[in-house]
């Protein structure tokens, strides 16, 4: 099993919590489900592995560049990249 990132509450209220994930290279997220939607925030470029119960396959992060995904999600991300890959998770909790 893959090392965990470093996962960093940076907020959270009765409405929206915020998570800064920090990622060396091979580091993962572990396999999780998210309960509640969710947007995700590049803030560094990075090449991630997204392993669900569909298979595998890989997507480049860029900084800035956000995208939103629905409650229900269930997967492991592991980092593919060489340099520290840095994003933002703010799960919309209402």
């Amino acid at each position: 099993m893959a090392s965990l990132a470093q996962a960093t509450l940076q907020h959270e209220d009765e409405r929206v919590r915020v998570t800064r994930y920090d990622f060396r290279p091979g580091e993962a997220t572990g396999h999780h489900r998210h309960a509640y939607p969710y947007v995700i925030v590049p803030v560094t470029d990075g090449r991630v592995r997204v392993v669900d119960a569909k298979g595998e396959g890989f997507f480049e992060m860029k900084a800035g560049v956000s995208y939103a995904r629905p409650a229900g999600v269930e997967h492991d991300v592991i980092y593919a990249g060489e340099a520290t890959l840095t994003f933002l998770e703010i799960e919309l909790k209402r």
